[in-house]
């Protein structure tokens, strides 16, 4: 069995030990592996003539899973000796005894490195160097003991199987990774780059590199790709993923390089992690891996004592992204240009997001349309990302149910429609070229407490179907510098991908006049404002601020947002409409007077909360809801308000 030169650091090409499990390539690892062990068994035996030459071990079939883990690893030939004398212990009873004769105790039925450097030739002793192949990819495990040389020697159970041509992954490591499908198309230009990331790995050895997008996940699957076409199988570790223990992680050094060998692994480190204890975690593992691996993810990844080759992957362009949706689409499912294209157009998806949107259509149990069912499989695949940043709410109200001035309704409809012709506008049109930074809407409803601005927003995202996501602007200003503009990010990121109804709450806390810089506060103060301008800018989807001081707002901010909706305070008329659609049909009412109600100066939000606490007055008394229980519901909401009601404001209400 010949020795191997160390391999380089490029990725290996071709198959692996295990690279498909058939029954005649079973055949040729079973009997590569059979006639070594009988080649060791002779030599522990001693089963040859008085003087005879040392018999040579057998040189394994190239395409047994022998030879190629003597040659992945660079095992010398007494190395790939004394492996297989670990692996008889396991498969053959006549090597242990052997061995237990060889130890000259018969409770010493296993192998050790002092039995194989009496029993084989070319023996080296750097060979039981924790550094040596043997012992630093785990090939082989040292049992107990003082004495090196006596210490029972074991076959790792992952290696024994892949001798014998079984495809797996190591439970430990297959726990922090995932295989990615590698099958799923790219967008076109993306595709491209596959070819050309491959033939610079099989060239280049040393500098790792990274693959940087404004979509994390295409960047790993671009990776998954790279090592597929390079005829391996991919495996992703999220940075998160990567032990924080510096012993923990060592050890998942030297498992992932054995994988990388054994099963011809090609690893994606998926670099984008929010804690900083992680990164460094995930930094160390990438500088010490001598293993395949590509680094994929948004952020340039600093990988301290190696370099880091950066390669920017290009965004889709809105042509690719209709072309990836229309090969996506089920053979049997045909959808017009103008409903491709705005479903591409409002959701920024990657491949495998796209692929899993489209196999919807294959199972849909409605009578829906395709292109509404396309449209809200899409709108599930973006949601994951900004589930734990954000509080998605289930718009109830509809255009239907709002009661505004017909100045701001047309405002609201003029929203909706800038958002649903995007595709038309942007794309078709051309106005995407114009060099603006961002194809996004942006808008501040503005008006006092309870007006309906929340139920605005909640309109619009019904009216086009898309999710609306709310986030406290109160929960996310911070006094530490820098962390208000990590937590926006965050937010801005996440929701990318799925041109989601962004509705950030409370925005007084951050989007008030700017002051003269006269402390080193007031200049942190008008950086946040700079920065969520820029990212309002550049988000793709519809963004809504909503304050309850629409003068305090600097103009320049003004400026630059697309619309602003004055709620005003309801007047009488607006109130009577408000009550007069406040209870649903089921409710049941008796001698309920509109015109009175609409007397008490409250805004819709304290009109729906009267309603609600009436009704339940009413329930407890097994009751129909009259003007007493809401005489009862509105002092609640007073008293909570911690205002008088005026006498004169509800004149008349239980007569």
């Amino acid at each position: 069995m010949k020795g191997a030169t160390r391999s380089p650091r490029r990725p290996p090409t071709g198959t692996s030990p295990a690279a498909g499990y058939t029954e005649a390539g079973a055949r040729v690892h079973r009997q590569a592996l059979a006639d070594a062990l009988a080649a060791v068994r002779r030599r522990l035996e001693r089963t040859r003539p008085l003087n005879a030459a040392i018999e040579p071990m057998p040189e394994p079939p190239p395409d047994s899973a022998l030879a190629r883990i003597t040659a992945g690893f660079a095992l010398s030939s007494f190395e790939a000796a004394t492996l297989v004398l670990a692996a008889g212990v396991e498969l053959d009873p006549a090597i242990g005894k052997a061995c237990a004769a060889g130890h000259g105790d018969p409770t010493r039925a296993w192998a050790s490195f002092g039995l194989a450097l009496a029993t084989f030739g070319d023996a080296h002793w750097d060979a039981l160097g924790p550094d040596g192949a043997l012992r630093r990819h785990r090939l082989v495990v040292l049992g107990d003991g003082d004495v090196l040389t006596q210490r029972a020697l074991f076959i790792d159970e992952r290696v024994l199987h892949a001798l014998m041509g079984v495809d797996m992954l190591d439970a430990r490591v297959a726990r922090r990774v995932r295989i990615a499908n590698s099958d799923t198309p790219l967008a076109l230009g993306q595709e491209r780059l596959v070819p050309e990331i491959a033939g610079w790995l099989r060239e280049q050895s040393g500098p790792l590199v990274q693959l940087s997008s404004e979509m994390p996940r295409v960047a790993v699957q671009l990776a998954a790709r790279t090592w597929t076409h390079l005829g391996m199988k991919a495996a992703v570790l999220a940075a998160a993923d990567v032990p924080g223990d510096a012993a923990e992680r060592e050890e998942l050094v030297r498992l992932c390089e054995r994988e990388a060998r054994l099963a011809n692994v090609g690893f994606v480190l998926d670099v984008d992690v929010s804690d900083r204890v992680q990164a460094r975690a995930a930094a160390d593992f990438a500088a010490r891996v001598d293993a395949p691996l590509l680094l994929a993810g948004r952020e340039n990844a600093d990988v301290g004592g190696r370099a880091v080759l950066r390669i920017r992957v290009p965004d889709p362009s809105f042509a690719d992204m209709v072309t990836l949706w229309r090969r996506a689409l089920p053979s049997t499912v045909a959808l017009d240009d103008i409903e491709l294209a705005a479903i591409a157009a409002q959701f920024r998806l990657d491949a495998e997001s796209v692929h899993a949107a489209a196999a919807q259509l294959a199972v849909r149990i409605s009578d829906e349309g395709p292109a509404r069912v396309l449209w809200r499989a899409a709108r599930v695949q973006a949601r994951p990302r900004l589930e734990d940043l954000a509080q998605r709410l289930e718009p109830t109200a509809g255009f239907e149910r709002l009661v505004l001035p017909d100045s701001q309704m047309r405002v609201l409809r003029a929203i909706v429609g800038q958002v649903r012709h995007k595709a038309r506008v942007q794309h078709d049109w051309g106005l995407a070229n114009l060099g603006e930074r961002g194809h996004g809407t942006s808008a501040i409803f503005a008006g006092p407490s309870g007006v309906g601005k929340t139920m605005g927003a909640e309109a619009v995202a019904r009216e086009l179907e898309l999710d609306l996501y709310r986030i406290d602007l109160s929960a996310v200003v911070s006094k530490y510098i820098g962390e208000t503009e990590e937590n926006l990010r965050r937010v801005f990121d996440a929701a990318e991908s799925g041109g989601a109804i962004l509705l950030f709450d409370e925005a007084d806390a951050l989007f008030g006049k700017r002051t003269e810089v006269q402390s080193s506060h007031d200049r942190h103060a008008n950086i946040e404002v700079s920065y969520l301008l820029q990212r309002m800018e550049a988000y793709g989807g519809l963004s809504i601020l909503t304050t309850n001081l629409r003068k305090a707002i600097d103009d320049a901010f003004l400026r630059r947002v697309q619309f602003v909706v004055e709620l005003p305070f309801p007047d009488q008329a607006l109130r009577e409409r408000i009550w007069r659609g406040i209870f649903p049909g089921e409710v049941p009412l008796e001698a309920v007077d509109f015109a009175r109600l609409a007397q008490l100066t409250v805004a819709g939000g304290n009109i729906r909360s009267i309603a609600r606490n009436a009704a339940y007055l009413a329930a407890d008394g097994d009751e129909r809801v009259c003007m007493r229980h809401l005489l009862e519901a509105a002092r609640l909401e007073y008293a909570k308000l911690a205002r008088a009601l005026p006498p004169s404001e509800v004149r008349g209400w239980s007569e």
